[in-house]
């Protein structure tokens, strides 16, 4: 038998089917082979071959494959729609899912696939690829930062240039980045011993430790003392001692602070290492960066670059110098009474002021072979309760505008000190990390720190101190996390590169950019009067600092001269802030 198509209705009068349909078989009573069962609308029924569901999980595709057909639309094809709609039963009223409209662009390029079975293999992958994206997503986050923070002209822009020219037949010997340093970690062998001891020092003044902002005292300026910033190599007491082979590597307390707080430092900084025979002597150049104190060089916001703004880095770093050298000597007792040692100052000519500071040559033992020996400062003397002479250290913080920092001074310093040193630990991490390794280096028993504060934000040249605060300095590197060992074990692994050198003159620069270091092979006569650079192009020169630095303090304090007197700029030169 062939294949029954059943009735087909014929139209003689034209095309198409005719007007009246022709009954169903099924319906009308025929013999069609296809059953009719009747059912009511209470029955469950499923969906008839909908492949376009995408079941929410893997648990889903059970019940899928039970319920495949669906016959709740079957009654608008067969026409038996009725008025009662009260049990009828919606089978899925759930909203369809909404797509983002935006969404990270990875997405974009994804196509619409059939579900597919997703089993431990797959549920790894995707947790795989989540932590991939977030990952990527915080790379991103952390590069859109530093983008920002490069376009605000900051210390870190890309814009900034190194301390020092870097000239083309300079080579690279080593680059070492700063994540290598905060692993290292070494002990001095033994405590450091004192060759000998230079200079004068006064007592401290204990009043100024009862100074509050609302008793505050005003910043006096002393411009008949000198302070001297003497080289490693221009010493003439480390002079005599590499003469006797004393000790194989030469430094001073300020040299070797910013090598050990490297790891903190923003912006750029060089020193000049010199290896004579088996020994290495670390020097600073004339107008090095170094003799300057930075101002909010780890702050999030960065300063502006314009030297001729008072608030900018250059300007607050010479206004941070003169405010430290002047509150050092002003917290003193100038009776006359002073601590003076073996020696007298090293620096100072006869019949000149110094100021009072005791200059301590000390040896620490790196190995069985290589001894260092620094030149520390210690600023003051004071007695203890007991009776006991004990060494201080002064250093004095400076607030030049409270809206730039967030926290006034005046204001938070009685009652909320502990918020102002984390604001100051904050943005000069750097400064104080360095302060406190001096003070580690000079075996001082005390650190005082200073808050002076200018009396008007817009007035760069008078201030007034707030108050005092002494720490010890073993307590105060605790609290600001500086681990000892792991600043000697910086100071051994530069000094163990520079050995393996040979004989010649090397300069050590901070990236002004990247967090690492670079040692270059430079000429032997290079940093001197009578070598000649290939010089840089006049927009990339970036001037000395020391020629800043005189005419800076000399305008300070001929502008603070002609507001006391009514005179105009001719007053004194001052010699706050030279140089030697």
């Amino acid at each position: 038998m062939g294949f029954d198509v059943g009735l087909v209705p014929y139209n003689p009068d034209g095309w198409g089917p005719p007007e009246v349909a022709a009954a169903p078989p099924s319906l009308g009573g025929g013999s069609s082979s296809v059953p009719f069962a009747p059912f009511s609308r209470s029955d469950k029924l499923g969906r008839i071959a909908d492949w376009t569901r995408n079941p929410p999980g893997p648990g889903a595709f059970a019940a899928a494959r039970d319920a495949v057909f669906d016959f709740a639309g079957l009654e608008d094809s067969i026409g038996l729609a009725s008025a009662d709609d009260s049990s009828f039963r919606l089978v899925d009223g759930k909203p369809p899912p909404r797509h983002p409209r935006f969404g990270p662009r990875w997405r974009f390029q994804q196509r619409p696939q059939l579900p597919q079975r997703r089993d431990e293999e797959v549920e790894a992958r995707r947790r795989e690829a989540e932590k991939e994206r977030a990952r990527r997503d915080r790379h991103w986050q952390q590069n859109r930062r530093t983008h920002h923070q490069f376009n605000r002209g900051g210390p870190s822009s890309s814009s900034a240039k190194p301390s020092v020219d870097i000239q083309p037949e300079w080579s690279v010997k080593e680059q070492i980045p700063f994540s290598s340093f905060s692993k290292l970690s070494f002990a001095v062998a033994d405590q450091p011993e004192d060759l000998l001891v230079c200079g004068a020092v006064e007592y401290y003044d204990r009043t100024y430790d009862r100074v509050t902002p609302r008793a505050e005292r005003r910043l006096e300026r002393f411009k008949s003392r000198n302070f001297f910033k003497v080289t490693t190599t221009d010493d003439p007491v480390i002079r005599r001692l590499a003469e006797n082979d004393t000790a194989t590597v030469f430094a001073n307390d300020t040299i070797l602070a910013a090598l050990m707080c490297a790891p903190r430092s923003v912006q750029s900084w060089d020193i000049v290492i010199q290896r004579v025979g088996n020994k290495l002597f670390f020097d600073k150049r004339d107008g090095s960066q170094l003799d300057l104190l930075t101002v909010n060089e780890t702050a999030q916001e960065a300063l502006p670059e314009a030297k001729e703004d008072i608030n900018s880095a250059h300007s607050l770093a010479v206004e941070a110098t003169y405010v430290n050298q002047n509150f050092s000597q002003q917290v003193l007792l100038r009776n006359g009474e002073k601590v003076t040692f073996d020696e007298p100052n090293p620096f100072a000519t006869e019949g000149e002021e110094a100021a009072s500071v005791a200059y301590r040559y000390r040896r620490w033992k790196l190995d069985e072979e290589t001894s260092l020996v620094a030149r520390c400062e210690v600023h003051a003397v004071s007695v203890d309760l007991r009776g006991e002479r004990q060494f201080l250290t002064l250093n004095a913080l400076n607030e030049f505008d409270p809206k730039v920092t967030g926290v006034d001074w005046r204001k938070k310093l009685e009652t909320q000190r502990g918020a102002v040193l984390a604001t100051e630990l904050k943005n000069n991490a750097n400064k104080l990390a360095r302060w406190t390794a001096q003070a580690l280096l000079a075996g001082a028993d005390m650190m005082k720190l200073g808050y002076v504060s200018r009396l008007h934000p817009r007035d760069q040249y008078n201030h007034s101190i707030l108050s005092v605060i002494g720490y010890k300095p073993r307590d105060f590197a605790a609290q600001i996390n500086l681990n000892t060992a792991n600043m000697w074990g910086i100071v051994k692994s530069i000094v163990d590169v520079c050995m393996k050198l040979g004989e010649g003159k090397y300069v050590l620069v901070k990236d002004p950019v990247k967090p690492q270091v670079r040692l270059y092979e430079v000429p032997n006569d290079a940093f001197e009067n009578d070598y000649v650079e290939e010089p840089l192009p006049e927009e990339e020169q970036v001037r000395p600092f020391s020629e800043d630095v005189d005419a800076s303090a000399k305008e300070m304090d001929a502008a603070a001269e002609a507001e006391a007197t009514g005179t105009t700029a001719g007053a004194e030169k001052s010699g706050d802030v030279a140089a030697v």
